[in-house]
């Protein structure tokens, strides 16, 4: 069956399941690493009140079966080394069939993880993976070449991505339009990077030349991926480019990544791939079966592209196996960010000992310059940009974080930079204020050597303590 193969993208399978595997490491190691404090038995959101109220069908997953912090932290650990496995080659030792099968394991503990995951998880990026880690099953292994249709599944998987993004873009904010949105971007974006205060220093005709650039990338060259090639490598190698370009700008988790990973399929990579048997046919039918179906959900994010109150980011349906993208449909104008404090003081006044919490990733002290961590994701300071936006935005999940806070939950405390209390001496009280941050000039870095300048703008949540064991005054 030399149509179903295309053999001469050995070398772009191989370093496409390279990329995927590596990315599904990244992802289950946050999980491991931040669940107790923000879904664990005693998180924020715990599991065990979300499955109780939300049926099986609506988000499958493992945890409807059984859910303890031990069995969820397996799971986690077990993705870790499944994906380990899979990186280092694994999936080329064994039969067709276990190589599908064990592709099938990341994906499925993956999903189990999203869907009980709630606001912690609703981000793009853990749709995507969802998305491409199920296209990568059908890649198969070194027992056949790679399957056109699948090729041809990815490829439209990064057309929706990007062409996706553009569109809601251009019908979104008009600084888009007008070509300034970078002008403001890099300042108040989600979580800025450690060259983010000098893409936002760049001259405003070079961030216009950005932003044209970008709409070009996004929406023209995606409709050159099904072009022959070397067309569409071109095409695939420009959205690598610009990717990279992100990547260098600010944190956004595994977003740029697992879209450079999945343009590596477009690309007709130089290779001598080995001579290989025809696919067994029931590796055909599967694969050809699993596309139809694939090609058949397509039409609700093709609706959704082609309508005038398009959304992002969304799910169609509960294995997240076709879903709709896209990002910055707004830019803000004005960074805030909402500082913590405590004291231990029993009677909290303004003139209190209050000590400021710091988070890993998002702004805080003006003197600390931001640090890369994507492809890492912070969940939690990642909802403290959505906190300072709007309070509407936190309430499910704040009060939960100032009330463990006051605990000194060691868990809670594991997601930040560092605590100003020891271990011993909780906080008598927390309160949490609103600033306005903006990136310093030039002049203002050299004589105070801060990158950053804030201004109090409004208390955001009131001195609060424990009330008895569990509830806040």
């Amino acid at each position: 069956m030399e149509w179903f193969g295309a053999t001469e993208y050995w070398t772009s399978r191989l370093v496409f399941q390279k990329g995927l595997a590596a990315l599904y490491l990244v992802a289950f190691a946050a999980a491991a690493l931040q669940f107790r404090a923000l879904i664990g038995e005693r998180g924020m959101l715990p599991v065990p009140r979300f499955v109780e109220r939300v049926p099986a069908r609506r988000s499958p997953s493992l945890f409807h079966l059984h859910y303890s912090d031990r069995f969820f932290a397996g799971c986690a650990w077990a993705g870790c080394a499944v994906a380990a496995a899979l990186l280092a080659g694994a999936d080329a030792l064994v039969p067709l069939w276990a190589a599908m099968l064990l592709w099938l394991v990341p994906w499925a503990l993956y999903l189990s993880i999203v869907n009980v995951g709630q606001t912690w998880y609703a981000f793009g990026w853990e749709s995507l993976l969802l998305e491409v880690g199920f296209l990568g099953v059908f890649l198969g292994n070194d027992e056949v070449a790679p399957p056109v249709v699948v090729l041809f599944l990815l490829r439209w998987v990064l057309f929706r991505v990007e062409f996706g993004a553009g569109l809601i873009k251009m019908r979104g904010d008009e600084c888009w339009r007008r070509l300034t949105c970078l002008d403001h971007h890099h300042e108040t974006q989600p979580m800025p990077g450690p060259l983010s205060w000098f893409f936002h220093h760049l001259p405003k005709p070079l961030h216009r030349v950005e932003t044209a650039a970008n709409h070009v990338t996004q929406l023209a060259v995606p409709f050159l991926l099904f072009a022959p090639q070397p067309v569409a490598s071109a095409a695939a190698a420009l959205m690598i480019v610009t990717q990279l370009w992100l990547v260098l700008s600010g944190n956004f988790a595994w977003l740029n990544w697992i879209t450079i990973v999945l343009a590596l399929p477009a690309v007709a990579w130089p290779s001598d791939p080995p001579p290989v048997g025809d696919a067994p046919l029931w590796y055909v039918v599967v694969v050809l079966a699993v596309s139809a179906l694939l090609l058949g959900l397509s039409h609700a994010p093709v609706r959704n592209m082609l309508s005038r109150r398009q959304v992002m980011n969304r799910s169609f349906d509960p294995l997240h196996l076709v879903n709709t993208y896209g990002a910055f449909g707004t830019v803000g104008r004005v960074r805030h960010e909402v500082v913590l404090e405590g004291t231990a003081d029993e009677a909290p006044r303004e003139d209190s000992d209050w000590r400021e919490y710091e988070f890993k990733g998002k702004p805080g002290d003006p003197r600390r310059w931001p640090r890369q961590f994507a492809p890492y994701h912070l969940r939690l300071d990642w909802l403290m940009w959505f906190a300072a936006l709007s309070p509407a935005y936190a309430s499910p999940w704040f009060g939960g974080l100032v009330e463990r806070l006051l605990e000194n939950d060691p868990d809670t405390l594991r997601l930040l930079r560092r605590s100003p209390f020891p271990a011993d001496a909780a906080p008598r009280h927390i309160r949490a204020r609103l600033f306005r941050y903006r990136f310093t000039t030039w002049r203002e870095l050299r004589e105070t050597g801060a990158c950053w300048e804030r201004t109090y703008v409004r208390e955001f949540l009131p001195p609060t303590r424990l009330a008895g064991s569990a509830r806040r005054s």
